[in-house]
Parts: C-alpha cells; structure tokens; sequence
C-alpha cells in the first residue's frame, strides 16, 4: 500500500469498528459451535443443519441492512436528516412484519427442514429442537438489521459496537449456564441465543426511534414507506438468494456424504462466516462512503475511495489467509474432539485460507454497489455466479469426492464472483449522482 493518507482514515473511521460489531455476530454463532461440538459429534450436525436454515432465512433479510445503510447515507450526504430517518424507521417496522411471518413459518417447517438436511434422524431429532426454539429469534435479528444498517448510514457505528458486544457475551454466558450448568443441551445453546437477540434489538431499536423523534420523523407505520423499503429491498433479496443457496447446496452435498463431513461443514461454515463479516468491515466502508460521495454529487471521490478500498480488501485478505492457514489444526481441536471430523477440516480450511485474498476484493465490490444502489446488477450477476458454482458442488457429492472438493468449489464460487464484480466497477453505469 501507498503511504497511509486521508482517504484511509476516512475507511478506517467506518472500517474499525464495523469490524468489532460484525464479528461478533458470527462469533455467536462459533460459541454455539464450540460448546456444541463438545457435547458430540450428533449435536454438531444438528448444529450444522440447523444453522443452515437459520442463517439463509435471516440472511436472505440482509438488505434490511444493507438497503438501509445506502438510502440513509444517500440522503444523509445530501443533507435531508428528516427524510434519511424515515427510511430508517420504515425499515424497522418492514423487519417486525417480516420477523413475524417467518418466524411462524420458520417454527413449523423446523420438522421437514431439519430431516432435508440431516445425515441421520438423531442428528435430525436435534436439529429440529434448535431450530424450533431459535424461531422465536428471527423477529429480533431482522430489527437488529434494520437498525445496525440505518446507522450505519449516519456513520454512527460506536452504537451497533456497543450493543453487539454486551449481546455477544451475554450469549456466551447464557448458552455455558443453560447447556452445561442447567443440562438443557442444544436447546439451551438455541435459548441462550434468542435472549441475547432480543436485547440487541429492543436496545438498538430506542436508539433509531429516538432520533427518528429527534429529526422530526414519524415514527407511526406508514404502508407506502414500509412499501417502498420492500420494493427497493427485491434486488437485493434476489442476490442474497443466489449466495444463501449456494451454502444451503453445499450443506445438502456435505449431509449426502455421511455425518463427519456434516459435522466439520458446520466448523468451516463458521469459521467462514466470521471471516467473511471480518473482510466485510471494509464493505461496510464502501457502502456508507459511497452513498454519502454519490448523494453529495463526488464522482472522483467515489473512484478515489473504491481504488483505496480494493487495495485494503487484498491486504486484509492476505492477513486472513495466513492468520487460518498457521491456525487450521489448532481450530479443528479447538471445535471438535472427533479426530475423524478434525481430519477432515484441516485440508478443507487451508483451502479457504488461500481463497481470502480474492474475498477480500469481492466483498469490497460488492459493498461498493450495494453503496451505489446497484441491485438489479448485482441479483442478475448473483444468478449466474450461482449457475457456475452449481455443476460443480453437485459434482463432489455425485463423484462422492472428499470433503476438501467441496470447499474447492467455493472458490470457483468466489472467482466467479470477482470476475461479475470487477467487469461492472470498471464503467461508470453505477455511478448515480445526488439524493
């Protein structure tokens, strides 16, 4: 990198503490791997088939988030405060409407989903327990989304920082007393995970409602704003979509081949998704300082902080891979007593690890387009990303490959990525000016 300047401290402002405050949701969910992965090889698959329909459900939500930080931080550049709060509350209530319905629907497709995507019914048997009991949590983590993207969009991050940590280690102390000390198993693990969810969102919600109030908006539920949020959230879903499924076809593959590959899919999903919302700091950058640049009229300074942003997804990248590459065998112990799934993690994470540069570059992308209000690219490329990477998970399970293949795939599934990324930051096409 060039000598650091303000352009960094610009990112870095934004960056820093949006690294804190995402790697704590995934760590949630690692402290659920961990202190479940000890109680057998049974309960970690469950974990793993579990997870996997609650993370695509609230994650194909995301735009809640990311729709939120790029319409406030617009309207926040171009100096309408009032209209940028608007948004923002219509965004918590679109998530309380749409919390409610999939949690129901959640709670009572948790039988079906969970036999789908089990190895065996008694992983099935847990799986079911701890989907149905986390249902009770979609509500809560959709506002949390909401909330954390509009301020986000205002440059406020101290706040999601706050709020994600006393939730983070409430978690942790809640799951070790209700698993270990009140012997509730992953049932304990899924309550521990629902409190420590509803006090984040009760917390984070006052906050925006607060200033919401103090920038004279309302804050009554109005159909044509919550309408609109919706609207401008489709291509955004669409993308999501194209990548939650892609994890949800490697789950299946990785059940197909039996319960170890289960198990240690479980361990790398999570050991990648706390990568990804590490490297997703600077995404985060991208979309708040993009919006803010494009909403002010700044076309070169948008350029400038896209080139500075490519040249940190690389670097962080880069520490990532050798950070996971030296901490691979000691991650596998760390996770899981079974030697049978610990040999199976270890190849598959020096797998991940050489991907992580290219990841770094994808997420910055892909938070510079969200930033730009570029979703309708961005569904269409997440469409095709998805054909390319399809043929080649399914392969590994009909081949009957090892495990490690299937993590090959996902990095065809990142170049892919990076190919549809680059080609479109290259043009101008995405670059809309002012509010």
């Amino acid at each position: 990198m060039r000598a650091f300047d303000d352009l960094d401290r610009r990112i870095l402002a934004v960056a820093a503490p949006a690294f804190v405050a995402l790697v704590t949701e995934p760590l949630m969910l690692l402290a659920d791997t961990a202190i479940i992965g000890h109680l057998g090889t049974t309960e970690l698959g469950g974990l793993a088939a579990a997870s996997v329909v609650l993370t695509t459900v609230v994650g194909l939500c995301v735009f809640l988030a990311y729709g939120s930080t790029a319409a406030v931080a617009r309207r926040h550049g171009a100096g309408h405060e009032a209209e940028a709060y608007g948004l923002a509350v219509g965004g918590l209530w679109l998530a309380i409407g749409l919390g409610v319905v999939l949690a129901a629907g959640t709670a009572a497709t948790s039988d079906v989903l969970s036999r789908a995507l089990s190895s065996s019914d008694a992983v099935a048997t847990q799986a079911d327990r701890y989907l149905l009991i986390s249902a009770a949590a979609v509500p809560a983590m959709l506002v949390v989304l909401a909330a954390t993207g509009a301020l986000r969009g205002v440059l406020d991050l101290r706040t999601p920082l706050l709020v994600a940590a006393v939730a983070n280690v409430l978690n942790v102390v809640l799951n070790l007393a209700l698993v270990y000390g009140f012997g509730l198993g992953i049932g304990g693990a899924a309550t521990g995970t629902v409190i420590a969810q509803w006090v984040a969102a009760v917390w984070l919600g006052v906050v925006v409602v607060r200033r919401a109030m103090a920038a004279h908006a309302s804050v009554r539920p109005h159909v044509g704003a919550i309408v609109r949020s919706g609207r401008d959230g489709v291509p955004l879903l669409v993308r999501t979509v194209t990548l939650r499924a892609s994890l949800v076809l490697a789950t299946a593959v990785a059940a197909d081949l039996g319960d170890v590959p289960l198990a240690a899919q479980q361990v790398a999903t999570s050991v990648v998704t706390f990568l990804a919302f590490g490297l997703d700091a600077i995404a985060i950058a991208g979309q708040a300082l993009t919006g803010r640049t494009l909403g002010a009229g700044d076309a070169q300074g948008t350029r400038d902080l896209t080139r500075r942003m490519v040249a940190w997804g690389v670097g962080t990248g880069v520490v990532a891979a050798v950070v996971l590459a030296a901490g691979s065998p000691l991650l596998a112990r760390l996770f899981t007593p079974d030697p049978a799934v610990q040999a199976a993690l270890v190849p598959a994470l020096l797998v991940v690890a050489v991907i992580q540069p290219l990841s770094g570059v994808v997420f910055v992308l892909d938070g510079v387009l969200i930033g730009a209000g570029d979703g309708t690219y961005l569904a269409w490329a997440g469409l095709a990303v998805l054909a390319v990477y399809a043929p080649f998970a399914l392969a590994v399970g009909a081949l009957d490959a090892s495990f490690t293949w299937l993590w090959v795939a996902y990095g065809a599934f990142i170049a892919a990525r990076l190919v549809t990324l680059w080609l479109r930051q290259r043009g101008d096409r995405w670059m809309i000016l002012g509010a």
